[in-house]
């Protein structure tokens, strides 16, 4: 066991990763909240993945800076972290302490899964009730959880056939496929397969591909023997073995490795595989349900993804449709997310105006998007009735403006009733115009990498590629 893991355990504190350029913050703060807390601190996003790689459990809670090397003085460091922990951890609570706290980065912080944003300098008292907060909030989470077995909430036809779904394949012993959109509920349906199957009794694992580096996902999935590399001090059974006949959820499956690919589609095929270090085949008795929210067709095409290994995970199929497919679910949802956290957040009501706002959002990060804004508005206006300019504050309806910033004007409601009046709005100028925007922002994230790109935006590969072609992008 790691050091840090090691005085985590003996101490019983929990886990806390304090991310910081400036070492006078990264000393001051770890001093003040290691009486709470077992603090792990970086200075980068590269020094936060070399600290997690060597616990053997991601913390549940972390305090983020947003300027970060490289580029201390722009926010987008920080906003790739918290992207990347959100990956590695779905649960964690993500507080941001920050000196760049104008509307759009706290805006933008949030919608990606940020649930608190705190300006520098901080009272320190302030800053540790926030976190026991969170902490508090997320234990309710947690054993929410464990009391609902699907998590599947809607009556919606598409959702009543992902139910369908699962009961015909939740005894079948051939793997499963989910795909879907971040934020839909995809390990929500490998739960319920597991929970709705005879290997109900039996252990269920879940492990991120995309969150453990491809030098270690190999030991944690197949297991080692003492001394098979570097640094392995001990044997390690691997999850393929630890899971005995019970179900292993391979999320972000399509940021498998391709070395590791094959070794995979063995398991499969045979149930055969080797440990590190080790020539005794090991046998596999597990069940594997796989999901990814890449569409695993276009990258078998790209070559990233095997075709043997996609046919075979395919097998059994269950796509989750996004919430804006789901539109008589969104009130479903917000009625069962109240309920919830009924015991910490006291309800709020959407007057006439907000409820309409509601019923035509998009919902673009889905049902956690859907979540996390009842949070925050439950928070904000306990018992209260919130208008529609109090939930749009809540919505990404902000991020047209945020696109544009200097270089347009924003798209808020006044404006666009003074350019109709005028006379001159004209809207597929306008859609061209922000589409045109998106794109280009997208390409130099990207470095131009179109596959990249098209997912960030969540459009197919080939797709995108026509557009940039007409807007003459490349």
């Amino acid at each position: 066991m790691p050091e840090t893991a090691m005085k985590a355990e003996m101490s019983g504190k929990s886990k806390l990763l304090l991310v910081d350029d400036d070492p006078l913050i990264t000393e001051s703060l770890g001093f003040l909240l290691s009486a709470q807390y077992e603090v792990i601190t970086a200075e980068s996003r590269y020094q936060v993945n070399s600290r997690l790689a060597a616990l053997d459990q991601c913390p549940d809670i972390a305090l983020v800076d947003l300027g970060l090397p490289p580029f201390p003085h722009k926010p987008e460091e920080g906003f790739a972290l918290i992207r990347e922990l959100i990956i590695r951890n779905p649960n964690m609570k993500i507080l941001v302490l920050s000196g760049q706290d104008n509307d759009v980065n706290i805006q933008h912080a949030l919608t990606l899964g940020a649930v608190d944003f705190i300006a520098k300098p901080a009272d320190p008292d302030l800053l540790l009730s926030r976190l026991q907060h969170q902490q508090r909030l997320q234990a309710i989470e947690i054993k929410r959880q464990a009391l609902d077995d699907s998590g599947l909430v809607g009556s919606s036809a598409s959702i009543e056939a992902v139910r369908n779904q699962i009961q015909q394949f939740a005894d079948s012993p051939f793997p499963v496929l989910i795909e879907g959109e971040s934020g839909t509920g995809k390990e929500m349906i490998a739960k319920a397969l597991h929970a709705q199957s005879k290997r109900e009794d039996q252990p269920y694992i879940v492990i991120n591909c995309a969150s453990i580096a491809p030098d270690l996902l190999e030991a944690q999935l197949f297991g080692h023997s003492k001394g098979a590399f570097t640094g392995a001090d001990k044997e390690h059974s691997g999850f393929f073995l630890e899971v005995d006949s019970g179900t292993l959820f391979l999320d972000e499956i399509g940021e498998l490795p391709l070395a590791l690919q094959s070794k995979l589609l063995r398991v499969l095929e045979t149930g055969e595989f080797y440990r590190i270090g080790e020539t005794q085949v090991c046998r596999s008795r597990a069940r594997i349900v796989a999901a990814t929210n890449k569409v695993l067709s276009d990258e078998v095409v790209t070559g990233r993804f095997r075709s043997d290994l996609y046919h075979r995970l395919g097998i059994l199929h269950i796509s989750m449709p996004p919430l804006r497919e789901r539109e008589q679910d969104k009130m479903l949802l917000l009625e069962h997310f109240q309920q919830m956290y009924a015991d910490t957040l006291s309800p709020f009501t959407l007057d006439d105006q907000a409820l309409e706002l509601w019923n035509s959002y998009n919902f673009p990060g889905n049902v956690r998007e859907l979540r996390n804004i009842v949070i925050r508005l439950g928070t904000k206006y306990p018992a209260s009735r919130v208008t529609r300019q109090q939930l749009q504050d809540e919505l990404e309806t902000q991020l047209s403006a945020e696109i544009l910033g200097e270089q347009g004007p924003s798209l808020s409601d006044e404006y666009l009733v003074s350019k109709l009046e005028a006379g001159e709005l004209v809207l597929d100028d306008l859609l061209n115009d922000l589409e045109s925007r998106c794109i280009r922002i997208a390409l130099e994230k990207y470095n131009n990498n179109i596959s990249k790109a098209a997912e960030a935006l969540h459009v197919n590969r080939t797709t995108l590629y026509s557009r940039v072609q007409k807007l003459g992008k490349i």
